[in-house]
């Protein structure tokens, strides 16, 4: 067994998994079970590493020292969940097979365990087993009466020790605190986040798109890091300070803790600052925000798109600017100043992308006996 490390274990367990078995023809229902499986397996990146499959259910862990703060992490399972359920719902669009395997597809959902701790890696039979007394506390679990008590059947279970690791303690104030009672361990506290409402939100989304009459320049970038660690560093405004170029930022407005929509980035250069309001948040995807331009002469606006797109092991990093909304002069003039910024705005994204690898890599380079996985991230 290696030495002892610190990080976060995670479970993703299919609900009504053994319901389905028994209740369905078993060809179909493997390869319904076979496909869902393998889209929570594409979804488990680094720096989550897989330990093991476990027949409905995917257990990963994390080390602490090189892992997302607590928003990118849970925007990941929220991510996650909403892809498992729009995977259902169309299961159930693009079927007519009438087996009950096929007809059930509709009663499966996600459950997530979260817990924090020390853990050993043992390898077992080619694959690497994590163990240790906090590693069998997120398997108990998995044994719960949450949807009992609570009536929730889709949920992220959060330890307190997850909790207070990722910093959540405000987030937490927007989820159902939970006890539950084992044998050896006795009362334990958890955090219950609704998965349901997750879905809800990201499924009915309205997305803005800018169209190419409404551009009025655009910049990019290539970064060598997965848009989820791009979106780690954008979220947090000593980074994103970087990418704006000025002084420093300040985020205000956040929503339980989290940037969200209607945030706002204030973005100083000197003593005055440009408000950066979000309207649009698309985790790992597309940030829109509504830009007050910096002149005098009524309230002029643009709209600014931050894209997230990737390829191969790299992302593109856009930043889009919308022609002005206001005044016909105001227009003409925050036109012409957000247009002479062009090559600022070029020199500032590639200074940003440059500057995040370069962050990443010395993080990752102060951990030389981390598992080789953690940086595939990084081509």
């Amino acid at each position: 067994m290696s030495s002892t490390q610190l990080g976060y274990f995670l479970i993703a367990d299919i609900t009504g998994y053994s319901t389905y078995l028994s209740q369905s023809e078993l060809e179909h229902a493997q390869k319904t079970l076979s496909a869902l499986l393998n889209l929570l397996i594409s979804h488990t990146r680094p720096p989550l590493i897989i330990s093991r499959l476990a027949g409905d259910a995917v257990i990963s862990y994390g080390l602490r020292d090189n892992f997302y703060q607590g928003q990118t992490f849970v925007e990941v399972i929220d991510t996650t969940y909403i892809a498992f359920r729009r995977a259902i719902e169309l299961m159930v669009l693009n079927t007519t097979c009438p087996c009950r395997a096929c007809k059930n597809i509709k009663d499966l959902d996600l459950k997530f365990f979260i817990h924090y701790g020390a853990f050993g890696i043992q390898k077992l039979g080619g694959h690497e087993e994590m163990v240790g007394a906090e590693v069998n506390t997120i398997h108990r679990f998995l044994k719960n009466k949450v949807t009992k008590k609570t009536g929730i059947r889709a949920y992220t279970l959060y330890s307190e020790a997850a909790i207070h690791q990722l910093g959540l303690e405000e987030a937490s104030r927007a989820m159902t605190h939970h006890r539950e009672s084992y044998e050896n361990i006795g009362k334990m506290s958890v955090w219950i986040r609704n998965m349901h409402p997750v879905w809800e939100a990201g499924k009915e989304q309205l997305r803005v798109r800018l169209t190419p009459d409404q551009v009025l320049m655009r910049v990019d970038t290539i970064i060598n890091l997965s848009p989820e660690w791009i979106w780690d560093y954008l979220i947090q405004p000593e980074h994103f300070n970087v990418f704006a170029g000025g002084t420093k930022t300040v985020i205000v407005n956040r929503r339980n803790g989290f940037v969200a929509k209607g945030t706002e980035y204030q973005c100083y250069h000197g003593e005055t600052y440009i408000s950066q309001t979000v309207l649009e948040w698309q985790p790992f995807e597309r940030i829109l925000v509504r830009v007050l331009a910096p002149i005098q002469i009524g309230e002029t606006y643009l709209l600014i798109e931050l894209l997230l797109e990737q390829v191969g092991e790299a992302t593109r990093f856009s930043q889009i600017f919308s022609k002005a909304e206001g005044s016909a002069l105001g227009r003409v003039m925050a036109d012409r100043f957000f247009k002479s910024l062009h090559a600022v705005a070029q020199e500032d994204i590639d200074n940003f992308g440059k500057y995040v690898e370069e962050v990443y890599l010395q993080r990752l380079s102060q951990f030389p006996d981390s598992p080789t996985t953690i940086g595939d991230s990084i081509g």
